[in-house]
């Protein structure tokens, strides 16, 4: 129930550093897939899924905490790549980076926290 509690005060927190992060940069949220970048976006991440999953039977379970870092950076920076290029005028980019710095620092300290529950 903790473990429960804890994931959803985490998204809410999630949501609502967003919102503040896009206020103070004064960014319009916009999606890559209203522009010309669509097509690069559905194939990278497709090639990073078949990536992920090619990889996963492969981790062990003492690697995993890397491996879950891993990915979140290859998916969070090929977003922000993304929005980068393709959001002319918009500093979209900034937001998912610092999400993508926040998300490393939480998937290292994830046992920390778990420990700080129980």
């Amino acid at each position: 129930m903790e473990f429960l509690v804890f994931i959803i005060v985490f998204i809410i927190w999630g949501f609502l550093l967003e919102k503040t992060i896009n206020k103070l940069l004064g960014v319009e949220k916009k999606k890559i897939s209203e522009t010309s970048g669509k097509i690069v976006d559905r194939w990278g991440r497709g090639v990073i899924l078949v990536i992920i999953l090619c990889t996963f039977p492969s981790v062990s379970t003492n690697d995993m905490n890397w491996f879950l870092i891993l990915n979140l950076i290859l998916l969070l920076g090929f977003q922000s790549i993304l929005e980068w290029k393709y959001l002319k005028n918009s500093k979209q980019y900034v937001t998912t980076l610092i999400f993508l710095i926040l998300g490393v620092i939480i998937m290292y300290n994830i046992e920390y926290f778990f420990q700080l529950l129980g």
